[in-house]
């Protein structure tokens, strides 16, 4: 269906969080017919919203009407196993993500970025990358602006740069960004997709799926989930323009590091671009992350040295890698973004302090093993939080000297303080997501830096 003959349908949408409560307004502007449906609780100022914008809704539970629409809107994280999922696709009526639903208004230019870690950043550091480069933009997507707030916005003189969950990409039919990019695939949201990683996979590369030669596919070389995808993606008959870079090898068409210095390489010509000890964000996973966010202002026209302002300002993301305080010769990091073991990988490997770290919330499938090496190294203290903490003592337990409990974050602060010494770290990266506990991970760090302050 395209927009126009979405007037007066009846649409049903699965969810009443912030991707729901924006598809049923952008559904309402453009006169459809929504009908909200959460199996849970909806929150009291999202049930005053509807009742103000006439939006008819339920709770608790899915009832027939939520059956009977013509076409369904999903909001991400909902199980795909749920009834009306299964009735809609039976009877051969659409199922769509909200990120497809919104691209059916979008007038503008897309840059999609999705993977495992990192897409946060990528996406903010495209912002500052097209602000440098005095070229409009508007952020979204799986970053506190769902696309269905500003698609009916949109314009062709100003590009929408989205980052995007498997999620979110479940159930597309046409979204076509013009740049996509996915930045690592690793196992995450096991529990989602029940244990199968190729399905989780399978879900990152429909960013692809219906894009053109007209198109660019940016991803990292240095992946092994990438490099064995790119064969397949160029048997297809019509497929994008692939861009790769890599801190390992030079590479086809795309950006490397050779030595030190970064070079952009097309068309079999080098241009070398910056020196990596420019850069401010530290660590190789921040290497890594500014250099797909580089190529993607590239091909989007951004000026080599508005790209290297960039690389060498940015200043990255709250709750990742974000320190808080320094008290008696301890630093506070709140990296509450690292939602994945993965993540955790990552941040533990940009510090060399020994650490006191807190891990835990809801468990997502997570095998806490593959950080062993890192814990063993610089990890005296693991102080665990949430619903995970069984499986993290029995885990991670065996693996450092000291693991404690603690019941909520301001005692997990307290503890980990009470660990710590002179030239340590105190690091929040739970590798879980927040729900058992907080609202969002936003509201987790935002917890854990309230606890600092305290101290």
């Amino acid at each position: 269906m395209k927009p126009f003959e979405l007037r007066h349908k009846q649409v049903v949408v699965i969810g009443a969080g912030i991707s729901g409560m924006a598809a049923a307004e952008l559904l309402h502007r453009q006169g459809a017919i929504p009908f909200v449906s959460d199996s849970g609780a909806i929150r009291p100022e999202r049930r005053e919203r509807l009742q103000q914008l006439g939006i008819a809704f339920e709770q608790g539970g899915h009832s027939e009407r939520a059956l009977t629409g013509d076409l369904l809107v999903v909001s991400p994280g909902v199980p795909r196993t749920i009834v009306p999922i299964r009735v809609y696709r039976e009877s051969g009526r659409s199922v769509w993500t909200e990120l497809e639903l919104a691209w059916r208004y979008n007038r503008s230019p897309v840059v999609a970025v999705t993977g495992t870690n990192g897409k946060t950043t990528v996406t903010r550091w495209l912002g500052d990358l097209f602000e440098r480069g005095g070229k409009p933009a508007v952020v979204a997507g799986n970053i506190g602006v769902a696309v269905s707030d500003v698609a009916d916005h949109t314009a062709p003189d100003a590009h929408l740069l989205l980052e995007v969950s498997s999620y979110q990409l479940e159930f597309v039919e046409t979204f076509r960004p013009d740049v996509s990019i996915i930045l690592n695939i690793t196992p995450d949201h096991m529990d989602y997709y029940g244990g199968r990683f190729e399905d989780y996979a399978a879900a990152k590369f429909r960013i692809t799926e219906h894009q053109t030669e007209n198109d660019f596919f940016i991803t990292n070389a240095d992946d092994e989930v990438m490099s064995a995808f790119l064969p397949e993606l160029k048997k297809r008959a019509r497929h994008p323009r692939i861009l790769t870079f890599s801190a390992r090898n030079e590479v086809e068409e795309g950006l490397f590091l050779r030595g030190d210095t970064l070079i952009f390489k097309f068309n079999q010509t080098e241009e070398p671009l910056m020196q990596i000890q420019e850069f401010h964000l530290s660590g190789q996973h921040n290497v890594m992350n500014g250099m797909a966010a580089a190529l993607a202002a590239r091909v989007s026209e951004i000026k080599n040295s508005a790209i290297r302002e960039s690389l060498t300002r940015f200043e990255g993301v709250e709750h990742r890698l974000e320190p808080v305080r320094e008290l008696d010769g301890v630093t506070y990091i709140n990296d509450s973004k690292a939602t994945n073991v993965n993540a955790v990988w990552f941040a533990l490997d940009s510090f060399d302090q020994p650490m006191v770290l807190i891990l835990g919330g809801r468990d997502k499938g997570n095998d806490y093993r593959e950080l062993e090496e890192q814990l063993r190294e610089k990890v005296h203290t693991v102080i665990a939080i949430g619903e995970a903490a069984d499986a993290i003592e029995a885990q991670v337990g065996p693996m450092v000297p000291e693991l404690l409990r603690a019941d909520s974050m301001g005692q997990a602060v307290r503890m980990a303080r009470k660990q710590a010494k002179r030239g340590e770290l105190v690091m929040l990266s739970p590798a879980c997501s927040s729900f058992d506990m907080f609202e969002n991970f936003e509201d987790r760090g935002n917890a854990f830096r309230q606890a600092v302050l305290e101290l």
